[in-house]
């Protein structure tokens, strides 16, 4: 499973972009965006996605 970016609700901040772990949140031409291949959801690392943790938008990024 991946997390994933509800675009509606992005503002592109990047607080998100270099908390992730395995480096997979992008921005390009100002969207940014979560590679599902790569996306653990943190899981065995932290207790909750850190991406989430840092989003200062809440229900921005959930679950793919």
């Amino acid at each position: 499973m991946a997390m994933k970016i509800d675009a509606n609700l992005c503002t592109s901040c990047g607080d998100c972009e270099p908390e992730c772990p395995t480096a997979s949140i992008v921005t390009k031409k100002g969207i940014t965006k979560i590679i599902a291949s790569s996306c653990t959801e943190c899981e065995g690392e932290y207790d909750k996605p850190q991406c989430v943790k840092v989003c200062p938008i809440k229900g921005c990024i959930v679950k793919a």
